[in-house]
């Protein structure tokens, strides 16, 4: 009998631990901003979640620059920052992963609606930065991360390989190459070697 009294209180224990593993607003903005440039980080608008894992502006920025905070619902840690003309991008591939659509998915709605004129994606040249750690490398009280690793991307669409000159593969480690050529979502990735043992 008495081991039914436990269950509230184990129960109390899970969710204040679920709520907690979600980090103030302040330690949100300064993790999100990890993933840009250093001169980039004060000016940048940030995305977040607030204590109902809703993702809303934590921070209105200066900048062309907006910072997305890491998901709670997601494994491991990521961050990210890309320019504003991406956002209509960004932002319907978050309605439709939200709706339950498998990544393939995703790629042929976003295609489509490109093509149709739903939305755009700009004209010019736009950087995306990615950063990310070890779980257990972040500090989620102090919003300090060790071995953290950074790598960026940049949307040009519709670019081939012919007209960039790039590569569909890393030449070497570190070397630009472009991924998904003559497409929308062209783009020329940026990986820096791994720090040795990561």
């Amino acid at each position: 009998m008495k081991r039914w009294l436990y269950l509230p209180l184990a129960l109390v224990a899970v969710q204040t631990f679920a709520q907690s593993s979600l980090p103030p607003a302040a330690i949100q903005i300064k993790l999100a901003t990890l993933a840009a440039p250093a001169d980039k980080r004060d000016g940048a608008t940030v995305l977040g979640y607030n204590p109902n894992k809703e993702l809303v502006e934590l921070r209105k920025g200066t900048n062309e620059l907006i910072c997305l905070a890491d998901d709670p619902a997601q494994k491991g840690f990521s961050v990210s920052c890309y320019h504003r003309d991406l956002e209509p991008f960004m932002k319907r591939g978050r309605e439709l992963k939200q709706e339950g659509k498998k990544p393939d998915e995703i790629l042929k709605i976003r295609e489509a609606e490109v093509k149709s004129g739903k939305w755009a994606m700009p004209k010019h040249p736009s950087s995306l930065f990615v950063y990310t750690a070890k779980e257990e490398n972040v500090d989620l009280a102090t919003g300090e991360v060790k071995d953290g690793y950074q790598r960026g991307v940049v949307y040009i669409p519709y670019a081939t390989t012919e007209s960039t000159g790039l590569p569909t593969s890393p030449p070497a480690p570190g070397m630009p190459w472009i991924m998904d050529p003559g497409t929308h979502r062209a783009h020329i990735m940026i990986n820096p070697p791994a720090p040795q043992g990561k």
